[in-house]
């Protein structure tokens, strides 16, 4: 079963482009959306296991140069 994830992401000032474009490079990532608001990425991740959700997003996404902060919505299904 594919577990699902989205990923709410503040980045530094001005640096959207370049994080998306990081995010792009994950093979776990799906899609990524820039938008207005309190947050300025919306991610969607896509892994075999919970456990590899978790490690994508605390040891590729999280780790990100610019990335502030992130907030993570689990997809139950």
């Amino acid at each position: 079963m594919v577990n699902i994830a989205f990923v709410l992401i503040n980045t530094d000032m001005a640096s959207e482009a370049e994080v998306s474009k990081a995010l792009g490079e994950i093979g776990e990532v799906r899609e990524v959306y820039g938008v207005y608001g309190v947050y300025d990425l919306v991610v969607r991740v896509e892994a075999e296991s919970m456990q590899q959700l978790k490690e994508v997003i605390s040891s590729k996404i999280r780790r990100l140069k610019n990335v502030r902060s992130t907030l993570t919505m689990i997809v139950v299904k």
